[in-house]
């Protein structure tokens, strides 16, 4: 199989980039506009291999985007490119409905567009694996059950909204089109090359440094936690056994405060730079942003069940490997850490 990854040197992306390899496919293509979030680097074991090839590109330019399906000629694409920091959304809204709107048109208009120039077997087997998030179904009570597919959307930030706007689009043009697209929607992601903006990440980073680690609000908003490669696998599993037009949601059932998730990293902390502990006494409360969501929750039952997939990851083993990772990996992370700082406000989702 030929694969075009859409944001492939982002977090997500590149695990889905190293699951693809893995597997051994036959032709890898990483389409990607190397942002402030992505990371050369992140790939650089694959730059010399036939199998993989990158085009570096913004997916909201409909000429490069077409330039790169003829040059790789993908049966399948998996859309992963997008702005994803939720303070970021506040601060500068703009180049969120741009980037993930503007450029999931544009993906899926330059997608059929190729379809329609495969021949009818090639046509029929054709995927378009469009990635999103639990944030388009907005906040859970604390006694909701979690989101499920049919669950309403709500989105409540800039961010959000994107992301729900584009998810409209991709099921639009299945509908409209008959582009055989299959709709994820992720719980949060934790593991390596994450970008040092996001709460795991910078609480770690800032721990290793001695430095405070700033918690918004009371720390009690809740997430579920998916170990990235996890993730990547479930990715994998929609586009082998997903039907075109439905939709996976793809979670760990691993519920955590805030405040739980930097507990368990100032354990690991502890463990591997006792030079800077305790880490528990550099955790401080901060005001919160505009509109936390208070809590997100995923029922992965129907992936699991359908595509075969299951959540492997132990949380407080793999915050443990995350730890480690970062530890390990300061040639990756500093200079995006030089370029922006440990910022105090920046916690990701």
């Amino acid at each position: 199989m030929r694969v075009l990854v859409t944001g492939g040197c982002g977090f997500i992306g590149s695990a889905v980039v190293r699951a693809l390899m893995a597997r051994g496919v036959e032709r890898v293509g990483v389409l990607d506009a190397l942002t402030y979030a992505a990371n050369p680097a992140t790939l650089a074991a694959f730059e010399d291999r036939a199998e993989y090839a990158f085009f570096q590109a913004d997916v909201r330019d409909r000429a490069a985007v077409a330039a790169a399906l003829e040059a790789l000629r993908p049966q399948a694409i998996l859309h992963l490119a997008a702005e994803t920091h939720v303070d970021r959304s506040i601060d500068g809204p703009g180049i969120f409905i741009e980037t993930n709107l503007g450029g999931t048109q544009v993906m899926l208009e330059a997608a059929e567009d190729w379809r329609r120039s495969l021949s009818d077997a090639e046509a029929e087997a054709f995927r378009f694996v469009h990635v999103s998030t639990d944030e388009v179904f907005g906040a859970l009570g604390p006694e909701d059950p979690p989101f499920v597919e049919i669950s309403p959307y709500r989105p409540r930030s800039p961010y959000a909204a994107s992301k729900a706007g584009a998810d409209f689009l991709a099921r639009a043009w299945h509908e409209t089109y008959g582009l055989p697209v299959i709709v994820t929607n992720c719980s949060n992601n934790y593991g390596p090359y994450q970008h040092p903006e996001k709460l795991i990440p910078l609480m770690i980073l800032r721990g290793l440094a001695g430095e405070d680690m700033p918690v918004y609000g009371d720390g009690l908003q809740v997430r579920d936690w998916l170990h990235v490669d996890d993730h990547a696998q479930g990715l994998l599993a929609a586009l082998d056994k997903g039907r075109g037009g439905d939709t996976y949601l793809i979670g760990a059932r691993a519920e955590r405060t805030n405040l739980e998730i930097v507990a368990g990293i100032c354990t690991a902390l502890d463990g591997v730079a006792p030079e800077t502990a305790p880490h528990a006494g550099l955790l401080r409360h901060v005001p919160d942003r505009p509109g936390h969501d208070r809590r997100y929750a995923i029922n992965p039952s129907r992936a699991e069940r359908d595509l075969g997939w299951r959540a492997m990851t132990d949380l407080t083993e793999g915050l443990a490997r995350t730890v480690g990772w970062y530890r390990d990996h300061a040639t990756w992370w500093r200079p995006m850490v030089e370029a922006g700082g440990l910022a105090r406000r920046g916690q990701g989702r």
